[in-house]
């Protein structure tokens, strides 16, 4: 059984930061033609299925509009999404 909660996700861009360890970090997300600077991270996690060794990079953020945002990174696709939630 893999570990990945449902969500319903939005594919987004995500301009992200490489730190010395290649652990990347969102800075600023552009979420419905809108740019949105992460004012601070907030938690971090990684989620895996290890039966088609897919990996997902978490992040609840706090953006520069007030609001909090959770996103994910897709390492198998390589694609940032915006997390809506129930």
């Amino acid at each position: 059984m893999g570990t990945f909660h449902r969500h319903v996700n939005k594919k987004i861009e995500v301009i992200a930061y490489s730190g010395d360890r290649s652990e990347e970090a969102p800075r600023t997300i552009i979420l419905h033609d809108e740019r949105i600077e992460v004012a601070g991270v907030l938690n971090r996690w990684i989620e895996e299925r290890f039966e088609d060794r897919a990996r997902k990079r978490f992040f609840k953020v706090k953006g520069s509009d007030g609001n909090m945002h959770k996103i994910y990174y897709d390492e198998k696709i390589m694609e940032w999404f915006y997390v809506v939630e129930d």
